[in-house]
């Protein structure tokens, strides 16, 4: 697909993702894992703006997101909270930041939808300070063996609705990247992975 397509299809879904700020399936395991975020941190696909009950008052975010829609909801959303943030119209793949420039990097539901998902981690890697952390929640290929059929099966089709791969195996995309993981746990059939990682 490509990339204009997949930004029109995630504009469309903005308001849509705005109404799962307060409750949804992965509410409990955003606030399980992202309230860890310290100091600058920078927000990949940052979407409406779901991470942001989560972090502490005391940070300095960075939002970075492709889609227009997607940023201006998450725009409105952060008047509500007292930390800094700074939003950004860029696309991951192809941003630059200086190396060393952040304290935490957060990812959530992104990993789907890159075309080279290793390389948007090792620019992670690039982009944390050394004694930084990167935390993720991730969706891919569950461990319960009807489910993984199914979301194989399903693949193609959720791609071309949605813009999002459904099958990804995040754990061996991670372990290919640059990053050294620290922690992972699974949920929901091993369908949501929770990352914890450092540079």
């Amino acid at each position: 697909m490509d990339r204009q397509s997949l930004i029109k299809k995630f504009d469309k879904q903005a308001k849509k993702y705005n109404k799962r700020r307060n409750y949804g399936q992965a509410y409990k395991f955003r606030q399980r894992i992202f309230q860890e975020a310290k100091g600058k941190v920078l927000e990949v696909a940052i979407g409406s703006g779901l991470n942001f009950p989560f972090y502490s008052s005391d940070i300095e975010l960075t939002g970075l997101d492709f889609s227009y829609e997607m940023l201006k909801t998450a725009q409105n959303a952060a008047k509500n909270y007292p930390f800094k943030t700074a939003l950004i119209q860029k696309d991951v793949e192809t941003v630059e930041f200086n190396e060393n420039s952040f304290d935490t990097i957060v990812s959530s539901a992104s990993l789907c939808a890159y075309k080279e998902p290793g390389n948007v981690l090792n620019s992670f890697q690039k982009w944390c300070k050394p004694e930084g952390k990167i935390l993720m929640m991730e969706h891919g290929i569950s461990k319960n063996k009807p489910l993984a059929w199914l979301q194989n099966s399903l693949d193609p089709l959720m791609l071309k609705v949605v813009g999002c791969h459904q099958n990804r195996n995040i754990s061996e995309i991670i372990k290919k990247s640059d990053l050294k993981l620290i922690r992972e746990e699974r949920y929901l059939a091993g369908y949501l992975y929770l990352i914890w990682a450092k540079p």
